[in-house]
């Protein structure tokens, strides 16, 4: 398809009279009024020539539109279509490669998006990219630096100077002849280049190649901004739904569990009101059951309002540890140790996922371990980040259990979402400890069981 209209650039001029005279009255008076018939024939001949290239020009417009139309429909992503459009570049426009180079956020630097060389498509999902033998920092340097290129065609020769040295030898030894690099303009910015080598062609002067080149920059321009357009508006469908379901699990809360702790908190006050002469134990036991009511339902309504279970609004990190520490003492007799340095506020997203992790070990640790003892220490961790473990001297968790259950799956997506270490570290009859290491740019979420 491409090739048609590439083909036509290469073939001879003709020199029929109807478009000699068509162009003699366009060329300046000079020219035209000459008397040598040398003078006439050469104007003539010149203007039949810029006719049939702009006709050439329009023709390989025409048929790059076509194939970006019928690329669209046939592959199924963006990195199909560039590698499309790459192909026929460098098969159809008989070059050596084509390269794609896509600016960073920062605009400041570029990096190969990728290549089509020989008869083969290299992407870095291919298993040898980062093995291509190819000068691409060097070229991605230039390319940021060299302020025509940002908004015109530069052509340059396989030595030209303004290459880094690293590309003049890579040309040298891949017997190119030439390199071309278009611009993929939307509007004034500038997303990245299209370039290609090519090699020495006798007798053609090339200027198809660069007219070829513009018009796929074009098209690649319009794709690539069409497919980050898309990707927006699916982030965007992705945050609406996850607003609606964070809506509907507010409600669920509101109707259900705050409701259910209101009743509650009235029947236990009520209680504690109507029996003044309870023994102690069991006015103990009524008022720690109040306050857990009060407590739980003040937790449900902050979550109706921000889903931010656990943290309450400006409580930092050492308080919030100190409640439920303090909390989860009055259910168990068993002595829980809390030991906080003191600590920079980390942010409320991550404080809230934070406490969740602390209040689901310390409950596991109250309910299952039958320990003789619990500690919860939390310290900064190189100034910038954390580290919070949760210990016991119990019966530990049995291998088969140790990642299994609701909670443990719980806090190890509570430590995904906020890029924390997870690590629960258990053996039968030694303990568990879970840890938790959080830095601004922390590892992957991990689990070690002990043997």
């Amino acid at each position: 398809m491409v090739e048609s209209a590439a083909s036509t650039a290469g073939s001879s001029i003709d020199n029929d009279q109807s478009c000699a005279a068509e162009a003699l009255r366009h060329r300046p008076p000079a020219e035209a009024s000459s008397n040598d018939p040398e003078v006439l024939r050469a104007a003539l001949l010149r203007e039949a020539a810029e006719r049939r290239r702009a006709e050439c020009r329009a023709a390989i417009q025409t048929e790059v539109v076509t194939l970006a139309l019928d690329l669209v429909v046939r592959e199924p992503d963006i990195d199909g279509f560039f590698g499309a459009l790459a192909k026929t570049m460098v098969e159809d426009g008989e070059n050596h490669a084509c390269g794609v180079w896509l600016l960073d956020d920062d605009r400041r630097s570029c990096d190969l998006w990728l290549a089509y060389i020989g008869d083969r498509l290299y992407t870095p999902k291919s298993a040898d990219w980062a093995t291509l033998a190819l000068p691409r920092d060097g070229m991605a340097a230039h390319l940021v630096d060299h302020a025509p290129g940002w908004n015109e065609t530069i052509e340059y020769q396989s030595a030209d100077e303004r290459l880094p040295e690293a590309v003049r030898a890579f040309n040298r030894a891949a017997g190119v002849h030439s390199v071309v690099v278009a611009p993929m303009l939307l509007g004034k910015q500038t997303l990245g280049w299209v370039a290609i080598t090519t090699f020495p062609t006798p007798g053609c002067d090339g200027w198809w190649r660069v007219a070829l080149l513009e018009a796929i920059a074009r098209q690649a321009t319009i794709a690539l901004q069409q497919s980050r357009l898309a990707e927006i508006s699916r982030v965007e469908e992705r945050r609406k739904a996850i607003l609606e379901e964070r809506n509907r699990i507010a409600r669920d809360i509101h109707d259900s569990l705050a409701q259910g702790f209101a009743a509650i908190l009235m029947q236990l006050q009520a209680a504690q009101r109507k029996s003044p002469a309870t023994p102690d134990t069991v006015a103990s036991s009524i008022e720690t059951a109040i306050d857990l009511a009060r407590s739980h339902l003040n937790e449900a309504r902050r979550s109706v309002g921000t889903l931010r279970p656990n943290v309450g609004d400006g409580e930092d990190l050492a308080t919030a540890l100190k409640r439920i520490t303090s909390m989860g003492q009055r259910t168990t007799s068993m002595p829980i140790e809390l030991v906080v340095d003191e600590m920079p506020r980390f942010g409320d997203g991550v404080e809230r996922e934070i406490i969740a992790i602390a209040q689901e070990a310390l409950t596991n640790a109250v309910r299952h371990s039958r320990a003789r003892r619990i500690t919860i220490r939390a310290a900064t961790a190189q100034s910038v980040g954390l580290r919070l473990s949760v210990a016991d001297d119990g019966r530990g968790i049995a291998r088969e259990r140790a990642t299994a259950g609701f909670g443990m799956i719980s806090m190890q997506e509570r430590a995904e979402r906020i890029g924390a270490s997870l690590t629960i570290v258990t053996a039968p009859r030694s303990g568990t400890e879970v840890v938790l290491a959080w830095e601004p740019s922390s590892l992957p979420t991990q689990v070690h069981v002990a043997g």
